[in-house]
């Protein structure tokens, strides 16, 4: 997909009505000057999804997500930024030149996928027909699905259907219609053998396999004949539209629960998933009979990052399932399993429950997969030692593969309690495995020979989250004026000289570049740097519709929240901070001042703290010493500087 040129996003982006955008997808009722619904992101019962229409821009106040239209459409349906592009101006109708012509390679390609969608989208359809009209279609097909509790309802919303079982009806029916048979073929609908054509799945039910857009890639067949020498399913082939590892059957009508629960349900087969979705359970997929791969797995994370296995009652499959899910693990999914009475199956036991009973079970039986991995392990290991050693390393690696140092540090402390050793062991062996992790990844044998930190991660992780610097509270106040108040022109007088007007980004900028002053925060560093570029090398002073309709969705979101959120400095930063102030635009200059004081203050503090710490944690040579110490007092000076400027009134 070519590029879209910048003139013709800027045409999008203020020709698209965030109202009429999110309107499709939410109802919305006038509240003051703004919209008001229901978010589309949790199942909330008050409303707390704000729009407005005339800063162009939407704030859920219950997820904390917002930003302009284009945002909303990657929140909500999960696009790509040209994806969501290419939507609104489809809405608006706005023509979206490429911006080179493509290849006769690029276009037979093109057409080649389009043509193969095309005719499994005509299959879809034939096959229905073939299930709800044809004799032999009620009598075989409907009848299975009918014995399974599929509701008529259910059969047309998972476009069930069935294939007939006379050698090449659907063949001679596609063929007749005009589709080419070699499409046919290489999309799995027709077989050739010996100069003779049939169809695959002849004489089996047919479950259309679809994109997260809805359209059809391919089918899983079942057959209803009892003969165990022919296999139960057959699936499309791989072809340039299927690809059986990166797709989830299913998706297509789970995403939007996945997201509004922020959880997926994962199942084994296309059964378990359409008696789950009757059942009123509908954030379900299934990976079709086969353990998760890293494409399927990193799909799911597009919704959500939790994942909740769905087991039966066989011992054996649960086992055979944990190397698959060591790999969801990797990924950084939270991954927790509900085990289904012996005899059941996510199947059977939606078909004898209701939606609340249902729901009530897997609710109140999940359990974290590292600790029902421990304890199906250590059934199995009894009393033998060398037995529950492997077990416990088995574990422990499963643990080594999560990513957040947080989350691997409490799992050691919890298989170090459940099964009762030593902290510390479990400790070096998980270090040791994420030692030969990284080392294989970065292809560094060196890596593996590192030591042990003396430190423990939890506790120096838990202290940095617990305790944000008092220099990133200050550098969000820096950019939230940035983005409120950028272009206004203040005008001052100091010590007696004549008045002088600059704007708000000028003196920021200014104040900072004199300094060679940066930001901790990656995002606010950005922002600063758009800033910094605007006035310098463009001399441009950028306004928050700027940033609205910028390319980064971080940036997007982060400016719409300032933006819905038009007040004075928050009520926590003044009081632990004691800035008092009169109403911003009152005293907007001094208000600025003193925030690029405190951001200083607060910056020298911060170098004076890391050297007393280097100090006092390792001996320094004499010559290194006398060098720190004597930074130490400058910085020291500096600080009593900004000290006394703190509070000094230098606005008009």
């Amino acid at each position: 997909m070519s590029k879209i040129p910048p003139h013709i996003v800027d045409q999008i982006l203020q020709t698209a009505r965030i109202e009429e955008v999110v309107g499709e997808f939410v109802q919305l009722k006038r509240a003051g000057s703004n919209l008001k619904g229901l978010s589309p992101f949790t199942d909330e019962k008050t409303p707390s999804f704000v729009v407005s229409p005339a800063k162009q821009i939407f704030k859920c106040f219950s997820t904390g997500k917002g930003g302009n239209a284009a945002s909303f459409l990657m929140e909500k349906e999960h696009f790509s930024y040209p994806e969501a592009l290419r939507w609104l101006a489809k809405r608006y109708n706005i023509e979206v030149p490429e911006e080179r012509e493509a290849t006769a390679e690029e276009l037979a390609a093109l057409n080649e996928r389009e043509s193969f969608l095309i005719i499994n989208e005509f299959a879809k359809n034939t096959f229905s027909d073939m299930l709800l009209n044809s004799q032999e279609g009620k009598a075989i097909g409907l009848s299975y699905f009918q014995e399974r509790g599929f509701s008529t309802a259910t059969i047309e919303k998972f476009q069930l259907g069935y294939c007939l079982n006379t050698g090449a009806a659907f063949s001679d029916l596609a063929l007749e219609k005009g589709y080419n048979k070699a499409y046919l073929e290489a999309v799995g609908l027709t077989k050739t053998k010996e100069d003779r054509y049939f169809d695959f799945f002849k004489g089996r039910v047919m479950f259309p396999i679809h994109s997260i857009s809805g359209r059809v890639l391919g089918f899983g067949g079942r057959t209803l004949l009892s003969d165990k020498k022919v296999a139960k399913y057959f699936n499309s082939p791989e072809s340039i539209i299927y690809n059986k590892s990166e797709i989830l059957y299913g998706l297509y009508f789970a995403k939007g629960d996945i997201v509004k629960y922020d959880e997926c349900l994962l199942c084994e087969g296309y059964t378990d998933v359409i008696s789950m979705h009757q059942a009123g359970i509908q954030n379900v997929v299934s990976s079709s009979g086969t353990s998760l791969t890293k494409e399927q797995v990193k799909l799911v994370s597009r919704y959500t990052k939790n994942l909740t296995i769905l087991y039966d009652g066989d011992a054996a499959g649960i086992k055979a399932s944990f190397r698959g899910i060591d790999l969801i693990l990797e990924e950084g999914l939270n991954v927790k399993v509900v085990l289904f009475p012996d005899g059941e199956d996510p199947d059977s036991f939606a078909k004898s429950r209701s939606t609340a009973e249902l729901s009530s079970y897997i609710n109140t039986h999940k359990q974290d997969f590292i600790s029902f991995k421990a304890g199906v392990l250590l059934a199995d290991g009894g009393n033998d030692p060398i037995v529950r050693a492997g077990l416990i390393k088995d574990i422990v690696h499963s643990v080594s593969l999560i990513p957040d140092q947080i989350t691997r540090s409490v799992y050691v402390q919890q298989l170090a309690k459940q099964f009762d050793i030593d902290e510390a062991i479990v400790q070096s062996e998980l270090f040791q495995l994420r030692k030969n992790n990284i080392a294989k990844t970065y292809q560094d044998p060196a890596l593996a020979e590192l030591e042990l930190p003396k430190k423990p991660l939890l506790q120096a992780q838990t202290a940095t989250d617990a305790n944000p610097s008092a220099t990133s509270l200050y550098e969000a106040e820096i950019i939230r004026m940035l983005i409120q108040y950028g272009t206004r022109v203040l005008i001052f007088q100091e010590h007696g000289q004549q008045q002088q007007e600059i704007s708000v980004i000028e003196l920021i900028v200014n104040e900072l570049k004199k300094d060679e002053l940066h930001f901790e925060n990656e995002l606010h560093q950005e922002i600063y740097e758009i800033f910094h570029h605007g006035i310098t090398e463009e001399n441009t002073l950028y306004e928050a519709t700027y940033f609205l309709r910028h390319s980064n969705q971080h940036i997007v979101s982060f400016v719409a929240d300032i933006e819905a959120h038009e007040q004075p400095l928050s009520r926590n930063w003044v009081t632990r901070y004691k800035i008092q102030t009169k109403t911003e635009s009152d005293d907007l200059y001094q208000t600025v001042v003193q925030v690029l004081y405190r951001f200083k203050l607060a910056f020298v503090e911060q170098k004076i703290s890391n050297i007393r710490k280097e100090i006092e944690q390792k001996p320094l040579q004499e010559e290194d010493l006398i060098l720190a110490l004597s930074e130490l007092v400058s910085l020291e000076k500096i600080k009593m500087l900004l000290s006394q400027q703190i509070g000094i009134t230098l606005i008009r």
